[in-house]
Formats: structure tokens, C-alpha cells, sequence
């Protein structure tokens, strides 16, 4: 587990490239009875129930001020969508903001510090958004910020009856304006920090790539990507301890 988990926070773009030449000579000392790469790859599945459990371990706690996002997960290129044959049945065709993509869905919880919160969910890319998010929410108070993606009046009667959270999201255009607390304006456009999250863990816990053999050895890299970017020392936050808005939501939510 700990192989998997630090290849996230190694310089090395492939695992081949990272477990023969980092792990066999330079961690050989620590892992005297390290087995063959073959057998290693044979062998990650059975981390995966280990790595999901730890990871629930590691979520942060909810400060009454949340940002909810969905991430696609490409799992290949989409000209070979067609011959692909890896996630067949699993991975879905679906489109975000910039292009279409087949694969999957991430979504997930962040406080204002950037910690990942309760739990998250891993979905055919197909996925409405708003699905997962009663979920999602569970154990949650306070404020949650999305995107248009989360609109739904119906999700937001729900969430403040069974949980007392209060659901902010943006309006899409031709929709009538809602009333916000200035503070509220502030935060949700503060959403951005979810973004950063996204991207950190895209381009530096390298969460998506498109070299996956296997179903498992996947949700196992997902894991274990997630696992790494707990453990970073900075993270994207707000910094909102001395901010006036976060006291006074902080107020409204007691």
C-alpha cells in the first residue's frame, strides 16, 4: 500500500518506470522481499478494500462552509473509444464544459482548507451530478457550494430538511435571480478552490491517465492518488480564519 501511495508523490511519470527503478534498487532496503513487477501488478487488487478503508481515515472535518465538484476521469484517448476494451461496460460516454470524454466520474467534498470531507464517489462518467450528493453529504452542516451542475430545487429541499444543509449553487442564464447574502456571493465565487483541488490532483498526484490494464488496479490508483494528496502539507485553501464573511456564516450555521 505505502508503494501505491508514494508513486504519487515521486517524479515519475509511468509506475513501471517508478517501481523498477526507484523502488527495486533505491527502496530495495526497505522492502527486502519486494516481489517482480509482473507479480506486483498481480497483486494490487487485493490493496484495494486496505486503500478505500484508509482513505476514510483521512478526510478532513467540516468547518460549516463546503464546495461540492464532479471531475471526469479519462480513461482513453476518444479516437479509440471504439477499440477500447479495458473498461467495457464500466466507463461511460458522457461530455463536460470543454469536450466529450469515456470514462468516469470523480466526485467530492472540500472544506475551506482544501481537505477532502466525508467521503467520495466514483461513478460512470455518465452520472448526473446531483445523484451522488445526498450521499456525499452525509455527517455534513452548514453551507455547500456548487456549480449549475447541482440545481435542483427539489435536491435543495431535501438536503436542508434531512441533513440542515443549505445547498448554494450558481443560476444558469434566464433564470430568475435568487436572493444571497453578500457573504454568500463572496464564498460561491470562491468555488474555484474545488478547481485547484481538481487540479492538483490531476497534474500532481497524477489521478487521470490512460495506461489502466484493469478495473481494479484502477479504483486501486484512484485510491491511492486521493491517499497521497491527504498528506500534502499545502493545500489550496481559502485562508478565511480572520474573514469576516466565514464568522458570519460560521454564526448563521450554530
Amino acid at each position: 500500500m505505502m508503494i501505491l501511495v508514494y508513486f504519487h508523490e515521486s517524479k515519475y511519470r509511468t509506475f513501471k518506470d517508478y517501481y523498477l527503478k526507484e523502488v527495486c534498487m533505491r527502496l530495495r532496503w526497505a522492502f527486502p522481499n519486494i516481489v517482480s513487477y509482473s507479480r506486483f501488478l498481480e497483486l494490487i487488487p487485493e490493496t484495494l478494500p486496505l486503500l478505500w478503508a484508509y482513505l476514510q481515515t483521512r478526510f478532513g472535518e467540516c468547518r460549516g462552509i463546503s464546495f461540492i465538484d464532479s471531475t471526469a476521469i479519462k480513461v482513453c484517448d476518444n479516437r479509440r473509444i471504439p477499440s477500447h476494451r479495458v473498461f467495457q461496460g464500466v466507463a461511460k460516454r458522457s461530455k463536460t464544459s470543454v469536450s466529450w470524454f469515456y470514462g468516469f466520474k470523480l466526485h467530492l467534498i472540500i472544506n475551506d482548507l482544501g481537505e477532502l470531507l466525508v467521503s467520495v464517489e466514483l461513478t460512470p462518467g455518465n452520472t448526473d451530478d446531483r445523484k451522488p450528493v445526498r450521499y456525499l453529504t452525509e455527517g455534513l452542516f452548514g453551507k455547500l457550494f456548487g456549480d449549475k451542475g447541482y440545481i435542483s430545487q427539489e435536491l435543495v429541499d431535501d438536503l436542508l430538511v434531512s441533513e440542515g444543509i443549505q445547498l448554494v449553487s450558481s443560476i444558469r442564464k434566464r433564470m430568475k435571480n435568487k436572493f444571497m447574502s453578500v457573504s454568500e456571493k463572496l464564498l460561491l465565487k470562491k468555488r474555484m478552490l474545488i478547481e485547484s483541488v481538481v487540479n492538483r490532483l490531476k497534474n500532481g498526484c497524477q489521478l487521470e491517465h490512460s495506461r489502466h490494464r484493469s478495473v481494479p488496479n484502477f479504483f486501486a490508483h484512484v485510491a491511492s492518488a486521493l491517499i497521497a494528496y491527504t498528506y500534502e502539507e499545502k493545500k489550496p485553501s481559502l485562508n478565511l480564519e480572520n474573514s469576516q464573511a466565514f464568522k458570519d456564516l460560521i454564526a448563521q450555521t450554530c
